[in-house]
């Protein structure tokens, strides 16, 4: 009975919101560092529950919430921020004494100039610069040697970390206008969308954030009380994707709400009260589609299914909308590259 009530309990919070899947490469890059260490790395996976065979899978994914779990486990069991990422460990609460130094700050360009000093005492591989380009302002990593190769993972969530941390200093938003990163595409750039949404440019000098330069002048909004809630949330903050908006965010909020009924491209956008044509151009400027936004929710759906229930694969596929078992099944190995069995947690 209790584990009836948990599934039930999992599908309803399923239902209200959005399950949110991680690429795998980006698993990769998260344990780089316990890598570079020597360190197995199948032990944290699994703690973490995720299969490790996944690994070996290119289009194998995470929710949200393993992937959370995974970056939690490294911080704690290395002792260290930057998860084995750095020459020596960025010592379990760095980050935190970095927003300590940020929330004393009048404006965000005093807490810049107090964060980067306080990153400097805390580790001697980077500085944190301030660039200006004309009506933009940028906080760059600068590598002391560059001649010392370092993961493109470091360089993403050190980046990201930054970004999320000034941001919530002055209220919680903090546009981005581009991005920099000093390395060259990487095979995963097409999730960096939602990880970093602004224009990426790859193969800079510099990794480096950009915004209003205007926005220097906004007074610190954060107190001492405040940082302590928000470093409680701090790893799904600067980690986790951001969730859909605009367009995409209203047709997977629809399709979502409607199923198992799983609404085709012109129910769909008369109930969203436009237009087919007006909904695809729309959609189209969000750089997807009808089909791939259904697609890429049955896909995250199932995976999150798949890790919080024993939900028998043929009542799986009828909630997605498949006409069978053997459907679904073919349809996930096709998004995934691995079969439903894989995503079970605990292989059950």
């Amino acid at each position: 009975m209790a584990c009836q009530k948990t599934s039930i309990y999992n599908t309803f919070c399923l239902m209200l919101h959005p399950p949110v899947t991680i690429p795998i490469a980006l698993v990769h890059g998260m344990v780089s560092g316990v890598q570079r260490l020597g360190l197995p790395v199948d032990p944290f996976l699994v703690d973490a529950g995720i299969a490790p065979e996944l690994l070996d899978e290119a289009n194998a994914r995470v929710t949200a919430d393993q992937y959370v779990a995974l970056f939690a486990l490294l911080i704690e069991r290395l002792d260290d921020d930057c998860i084995g990422l750095l020459a020596r460990p960025f010592k379990r609460g760095s980050f935190a004494m970095m927003g300590r130094a940020g929330v004393s700050a009048p404006t965000l360009a005093v807490a810049i100039r107090r964060i980067a000093h306080t990153f400097r005492l805390l580790q001697d591989e980077i500085v944190l610069e301030s660039l200006r380009d004309g009506a933009l302002a940028g906080v760059s990593l600068r590598f002391i040697d560059p001649a010392s190769a370092k993961p493109m993972f470091l360089h993403e969530l050190l980046l990201r970390g930054v970004w999320r941390l000034l941001a919530w200093l002055v209220g919680g938003q903090l546009p981005a206008a581009r991005f920099h990163f000093a390395f060259e595409r990487p095979p995963h750039a097409e999730s960096y969308a939602k990880v970093f949404p602004a224009p990426p440019h790859f193969g800079m000098p510099q990794t480096t954030l950009w915004f209003d330069a205007a926005r220097l002048a906004d007074p610190v909004r954060r107190d001492e009380a405040a940082l302590r809630a928000f470093m409680a949330v701090s790893l799904s903050q600067i980690i986790v994707p951001r969730r859909d908006d605009g367009i995409t965010a209203r047709v997977r909020s629809h399709l979502q709400q409607t199923q198992p009924a799983w609404p085709d491209l012109v129910a769909t956008a008369s109930a969203l009260h436009v237009s087919t044509s007006t909904m695809q151009r729309h959609l189209a400027g969000e750089g997807t589609s009808f089909q791939a936004l259904k697609d890429e929710l049955r896909r995250d759906l199932a995976i999150a299914r798949l890790n919080t229930s024993t939900v028998a694969l043929a009542s799986l596929a009828d909630e997605l909308g498949f006409a069978n078992s053997a459907a679904f099944q073919r349809a996930f190995k096709c998004w995934t590259g691995s079969a439903p069995g894989a995503y079970r947690r605990g292989g059950v």
